[in-house]
Order: structure tokens, then C-alpha cells, then sequence
């Protein structure tokens, strides 16, 4: 079978506080022709000491052949963005080369290539017209395109009165409908409801089963081990484990649990690696405790209450703020069970002046026993504030949620319900309750 990706020894460099800016062509040769002359004027205006260097990715290699489907797993920070930036010719490799034969459709972010003043209608034309496609070919798939997405009502309308999910059904429903031989995707199915991500993942099957490639990076890995043939872990840039998409997630929830802050009073976020890069407003989360019964950090019991206790700074010279605090309950997989946020409970956000804590507690903690993490995040008036993904891992034990003392498995789901049972005519209340 023939090898439609072929990746070498690839890695990326950067430095730390610089910018890596558009070049053209002709910049880039004169850049090559001054180069020895900048090493200089470089090492002379920093006193002789290079700027610090960081490799977000080194020594990767991998072949993906015609049909197959290879899934990516890592934390965030592993290097899982930045490969398929170099694959999509984004970002040129510092070392090492990346071999890909036929035409390339990527989703990289949610309505990439799309521009807000274009209808929905004029997007998918220009957006097929920039992974290559012929307007005939576009044309041809165009009903498919838009039925799929679920846009119909809306395709000349503007993007830029999208909803999120609107924009991203439809950035989604182009890549995969039209006829690349590659198809490189990442994260897609963080954003959407259940029914789309069901979507997307019956029709990325139908794709690779057509004889497409597909690589496909996800926190999911539910989804991994579904739609995956082969695996590949990454951490700290480099290839870590590669093999079965089971053995890779196996291997990747082991390392998560070893590397986890079990035992810890609490755990900082100031320099935490699962901070979003839009969290610019004036609180900063600084650090987040899970806790238990009788104060026990990171252990919760099922049935009895739980604690998450958010720790915060405000910023210097900034008036007190009105912030809502916002708890989300996550499998190692990557699954969303629930959400807690602050002013559904109190009708109304809570006074920030300079640092302090806040607490959420659940009285009665739902969960089946197993591992989970928690994603935390504040807002303003003005907007989100801070947020920080997979901020911590808990474990949940203990199985006093019913009377009965059973609890269900995770495969029957991670939620238990309180509930009764009762028998038609009769108040009497069956065993099991």
C-alpha cells in the first residue's frame, strides 16, 4: 500500500520571547544572504548570550499509509499542534522533513480560512478553493456540504452572525466532504454537541474508509480508540509510545496518573501548561484544591460531599471586579460529565477584591468511582478572565450513593441519580431504591 505521509527525524525550535513573522521568497533569500552578519550583530547587542531556545518538537517520525487512520494523543504542551502546523506547511520545520502525497484538507481551528463578511455560501467556495478544489468539484458537493453542517436556513447569511457551533459545523462539514486524498484534523470535536461529534465521527469512518488518510489529534480518546488504527503519544515533543490506539491510551492515562499532584495541599496554576492563551483579563486563577470528606485532598467519595476551592489573584491597580467561577467535571478521556457555575446557585456574580478564595461544593458527589479532572475558569462582566484546562486530577471512591450500596460501572455511565421505583397501585417502594 502506497505511504501517503512520510515524517523524519521532524522537529521545531523556537525562541523564547520572539515572534516568527511571515516571510515571502524574496525575504527569505535575503534573510539566507545576511545571515552570518546577524549572528553577529546578535550575540554583540545581547552582550554574547543567545536567546533561549525551546524545541516544541524533535525526532518525530512516522509513516501513514493510503486509508489508514493515525491517531495523536498528549498533554497539552506535547506537541500535538504544532506537527500538524508543519504538515500543513504553516510553519516551516527546523530540522528533519515531512513527505505528503496527494492534496490536503486540514481543520486546524474552527472555521479556518473562513472570512466573517462572506456568506456561508461564499466561504465554502473560497475555503474549497484554498485546499485546491475546482469550483465544478465544490459545486458538485455543495448540497451535501451544507445538509451535513446543518446551515441551510443560514447559508447566505454571513458568517460573522454565526453561532460557534454553526461556524464550526460548517468549517467541519467542508473539509471532510471535499475530495482530498489528506485529511488532518485537530481537536473538532471539542467543540459541537454529542449529536455533531456522533456526526463527525461516522462520517471521518466513511472517509478513511473511502481510501483517504486521515491523522487525527484529540483530547477524546474515546474517540481515538474508535476511529484510530494505529496511535502515537507524544510528550514534551517527542514520540513517547506508538502502537495500538488502546496501548497508546493505556500508556498516556498511566502518565497522567503518575505525574498527577495526588498528595499535594494544593496546586499551582500560575505557571500551569493547560492555561488558555486567551486568559488576559484582570483575575488570574493562582491555584485549585480537590477535597473530600474529613479535608482529604484529591480523594473523593461517592455519595458524600466534595470541595473544589479556586484560589485567585487580582490584578494590581485594577477596581474590585464582579466575577462568575466556573467549575467543569471531565473523564481522562476527554468526556464533559457537568458543569457548576457560581451564579446559577447565587443569582448573581461574586465581589473580587485583590486575592482570595472560592469554594464549590457538591453535598452529595454523583460520581461512579474512577479517575476525573477538573477545568476551571472565571469571568468578568467584560468577559472570560482566566481559564485553565485539566487544572487537576481526583480520584473518586466509595460506593455510599445508594442504599443498596451498588454502584453502576462507568460503561453504564459516570453519573448516579437519586430515584424510587415503585409498584402500579401501590406506595410500597421496591428494594433497590
Amino acid at each position: 500500500m502506497t505511504v501517503a505521509i512520510s515524517v523524519e527525524n521532524l522537529g521545531k525550535r523556537y525562541r523564547v520571547g520572539e515572534r516568527e513573522p511571515y516571510r515571502s521568497l524574496r525575504d527569505s533569500l535575503a534573510r539566507a544572504a545576511r545571515a552570518p552578519f546577524r549572528v553577529v550583530r546578535r550575540l554583540r547587542r545581547r552582550g554574547g548570550k543567545p536567546r533561549e531556545q525551546f524545541w516544541a518538537l524533535r525526532h518525530v517520525g512516522f509513516e501513514l499509509r493510503e486509508g489508514e487512520v493515525l491517531g495523536i494523543i498528549g498533554r497539552n504542551g506535547a506537541g500535538k499542534s504544532t506537527l500538524l502546523k508543519m504538515l500543513c506547511r504553516i510553519t516551516e520545520p527546523t530540522e528533519g522533513e515531512a513527505r505528503i502525497r496527494g492534496r490536503v484538507g486540514s481543520l486546524l481551528e474552527v472555521g479556518t480560512g473562513f472570512h466573517p463578511e462572506l456568506t456561508g455560501r461564499e466561504n465554502v467556495f473560497l475555503n474549497g478553493a484554498i485546499l485546491g478544489m475546482a469550483k465544478r468539484e465544490i459545486a458538485r458537493k455543495f448540497d451535501e456540504i451544507v445538509t451535513f453542517a446543518g446551515v441551510e436556513r443560514f447559508i447566505d447569511t454571513p458568517v460573522k452572525r454565526y453561532s460557534s457551533g454553526m461556524h464550526m459545523r460548517l468549517a467541519f462539514a467542508v473539509a471532510a466532504h471535499l475530495d482530498t486524498e489528506v485529511l488532518l484534523v485537530d481537536e473538532v470535536l471539542a467543540v459541537g454537541d454529542a449529536v455533531f461529534q456522533l456526526k463527525c465521527l461516522t462520517k471521518m469512518s466513511e472517509v478513511s474508509g473511502s481510501g483517504r488518510t486521515i491523522l487525527f489529534v484529540s483530547h477524546n480518546l474515546d474517540a481515538v480508540k474508535q476511529l484510530c488504527h494505529r496511535g502515537i503519544l507524544l510528550e514534551g515533543g517527542e514520540v513517547a509510545f506508538a502502537g495500538t490506539p488502546s496501548e497508546c491510551v493505556e500508556r498516556y492515562l498511566l502518565g497522567v496518573r503518575d505525574k498527577g499532584a495526588v498528595g499535594d495541599r494544593e496546586i499551582s496554576l500560575r505557571t500551569h501548561p493547560g492555561r488558555t492563551s486567551k486568559a488576559t483579563g484582570p483575575i488570574r486563577l493562582t491555584g485549585v484544591t480537590v477535597s473530600g470528606p474529613d479535608d482529604a485532598p484529591w480523594v473523593a467519595r461517592c455519595g458524600e460531599p466534595l470541595e473544589v476551592t479556586l484560589s485567585y489573584d487580582l490584578a494590581p491597580n485594577v477596581a474590585p471586579q464582579r466575577a462568575s467561577f466556573v467549575v467543569t467535571f471531565v473523564t481522562l478521556e476527554g468526556q464533559r460529565i457537568t458543569t457548576c457555575l457560581s451564579s446559577h446557585t447565587r443569582g448573581a456574580p461574586i465581589s473580587v477584591d485583590k486575592s482570595g478564595q472560592v469554594v464549590c461544593r457538591v453535598p452529595r458527589f454523583p460520581f461512579v468511582p474512577g479517575f476525573y479532572t477538573v477545568t476551571v475558569g472565571c469571568f468578568t462582566e467584560a468577559g472570560a478572565s482566566d481559564g485553565v484546562y485539566d487544572a487537576a486530577e481526583f480520584e473518586v471512591v466509595g460506593d455510599a450513593f445508594y442504599r443498596s450500596r451498588a454502584v453502576n460501572s462507568a460503561k453504564a455511565g459516570h453519573v448516579l441519580v437519586d430515584h424510587e421505583w415503585t409498584t402500579l397501585g401501590s406506595t410500597e417502594m421496591l428494594d433497590g431504591e
